[in-house]
């Protein structure tokens, strides 16, 4: 059984690696499911994103003198099997879209978490390039979030709650010529 600080730092990063490379799978089922062309395109290009930040945690790992792989990370399991429920039980339109917004949002935030954990670790350990590395992808995962609240909040929750898709704006142009 471990018990030194970098032994912890060490399986920490290795569950953030695991979770990230569960994402990269997931990311593309999630865009293909989503009907509003901006929720599309913001899961297109954080699948890029992520690609990106595992290589980070390589990076990192390497560092490290570890394996970046290690055991699955089973909350972020939970998370794309919410997400796959999400798909498979609500159909094609600006409520699922929502619902995936809901699901993205909670792999953010288990991200911002893990991110700012091995930020911190690796500030403690006197790794400041790793901690740079670190914290550069947790920004990413803050704007990302962001991303999310403001396409729910400005196209996808407004359209969800009308039943009509994201993109028509028919409905709300009647709304305003009345």
């Amino acid at each position: 059984m471990e018990s030194d600080f970098k032994s912890l730092l060490a399986e920490l990063l290795q569950d953030t690696y695991s979770a990230e490379t569960q994402l990269i799978e997931a990311l593309p089922d999630m865009a293909e499911a989503a009907s509003t062309p901006e929720l599309r395109q913001a899961f297109e290009e954080h699948l890029r994103i992520t690609e990106r930040q595992a290589e980070r945690l390589e990076k990192v790992a390497e560092m490290l003198s570890i394996s970046p792989e290690g055991e699955d990370c089973e909350a972020m399991e939970g998370l794309v099997a919410e997400a796959q429920e999400i798909v498979d039980t609500f159909e094609e339109g600006p409520v699922r879209d929502a619902a995936l917004i809901s699901a993205a949002q909670k792999v953010e935030h288990y991200e911002i978490a893990a991110y700012g954990t091995l930020t911190a670790m690796a500030k403690a350990c006197g790794m400041k390039d790793a901690a740079d590395l670190l914290a550069q992808t947790l920004k990413e995962e803050k704007d990302t979030d962001e991303l999310l609240s403001e396409l729910a909040e400005s196209k996808v929750n407004p359209a969800a709650m009308r039943g009509m898709p994201a993109n028509d704006q028919s409905q709300s142009r009647k709304g305003s010529a009345a």
